[in-house]
């Protein structure tokens, strides 16, 4: 369904708001429409999307006729089928490797939360390399 211009270029923009924009498209594009809020916080190697007013018309239907269950697994399955699109994108916009990508819906109220969490990168390695002294890095295991 979504085409090759997953990661959008916003000249000026940032990159938590081109990561907002290409989750709403990519939900808009495969459902029929997207959310009308989101909010994205990126926090050393993780990115977390908080998306509100997600339900489309049909879900919000089966909603009103108690089938919660059955949205919430509909949610899940698009997750599933988007989650290459959605990683592709971040990975281009943040220019890093996403290892683990992860999805939860929420019914009442309407808000879905898309999390990645991202490869550790080269300021990150270096931040937490260990000790020079000689000390151990606690682990669970004693140093010797």
């Amino acid at each position: 369904m979504p085409g090759a211009d997953i990661a959008p270029t916003h000249p000026g923009g940032s990159k938590t708001a081109a990561i907002s924009t290409l989750t709403v498209r990519l939900l808009s594009q495969y459902t029929g429409r997207g959310p009308t809020k989101a909010r994205t916080f990126v926090n050393e190697d993780l990115v977390t999307i908080v998306l509100q007013d997600t339900l489309t018309k049909a879900e919000q239907t089966l909603v009103d006729k108690k089938q919660n269950a059955l949205v919430l697994t509909t949610r899940a399955t698009f997750q599933e089928v988007m989650r290459d699109d959605l990683v592709a994108g971040i990975e281009g916009i943040l220019g890093r490797k996403v290892i683990a990508f992860l999805s939860a819906n929420h019914i009442d109220p309407d808000i879905a939360v898309e999390s990645f969490i991202l490869a550790a990168s080269e300021q990150s390695v270096s931040e937490h390399a260990a000790p020079q002294n000689g000390a151990a890095e606690a682990n669970g295991a004693e140093a010797a």
